[in-house]
C-alpha cells in the first residue's frame, strides 16, 4: 500500500488519509485501489447519474490519478478516474506536451463513496509494458464547502503539479521481472 500526502499548502479538512494499492499486468493493465479515510460525507463525490465513459476536466472536482513514466524518457500517461465512473487516459510526449487521448479501454471499475473505496482497471494498447513504471499517484478531493485538497506520493516545489516528475516516486515492475 502507498500513502498520499496532502500538498502543504492545500491540505483539506475531511479527508485524514489516501492509500492506494497499485499493480500491473501482461497486456498493460493498470490495476489501481483507493482508500479514502475521513469525514467522507463532508466530500463531493461526483454523481452516479452519468454514464461510465471517457470524460475530460475530471481533475476539476474529486478524482484519482495515476501517472506512467519510463526510464529516461521524457513521455508519459496519465490516467483519471471518478466516483461517476468517468475516467480518460492521456499520452503526452513531454512534460505538459503533445497531449492527445490514448489508446485506452476501463477493464472494470467499482465505487463505494460511503466506504471510501474505489478502483479500476485500465489497459492501454500502445503503453510499453517491457521496462519498469515510475508512478506518480495522486488525488483531488473537492469538499461540500469548496475546499480543494491536492494529494499525491510526492510534491514538486511550489503549487501542487503531478506531472512533474519528480512525483513519479514509486516503480512497478514488469509483470514478468522478477
Amino acid at each position: 500500500m502507498l500513502a498520499l500526502k496532502p500538498h502543504p499548502d492545500f491540505p483539506g479538512r475531511a479527508v485524514r488519509a489516501i492509500t492506494i494499492d497499485a499493480g500491473r499486468k501482461a497486456g498493460g493493465e493498470l490495476i489501481l485501489r483507493f482508500q479514502v479515510e475521513g469525514d467522507l460525507g463532508a466530500v463531493i463525490w461526483p454523481g452516479f447519474d452519468k454514464p461510465p465513459e471517457r470524460a475530460d476536466y475530471l481533475w476539476q472536482h474529486s478524482c484519482f490519478e495515476a501517472f506512467i513514466g519510463f526510464d529516461e524518457a521524457l513521455g508519459y500517461y496519465e490516467f483519471n478516474y471518478a466516483t461517476s465512473m468517468q475516467w480518460a487516459v492521456y499520452r503526452f510526449d513531454d512534460y505538459r506536451a503533445g497531449m492527445r487521448d490514448a489508446d485506452a479501454t476501463p477493464v472494470w471499475g467499482h465505487a463505494n463513496p460511503e466506504s471510501g473505496f474505489s478502483e479500476c482497471h485500465f489497459t492501454v494498447r500502445d503503453l510499453d509494458e517491457r521496462g519498469e513504471w515510475h508512478l506518480g499517484l495522486s488525488a483531488v478531493i473537492e469538499e461540500k464547502d469548496g475546499t480543494k485538497s491536492y494529494w499525491a506520493l510526492a510534491h514538486a516545489p511550489g503549487k501542487p503539479d503531478f506531472h512533474n516528475r519528480d512525483c513519479f516516486i514509486a516503480r512497478l515492475p514488469a509483470p514478468d521481472a522478477p
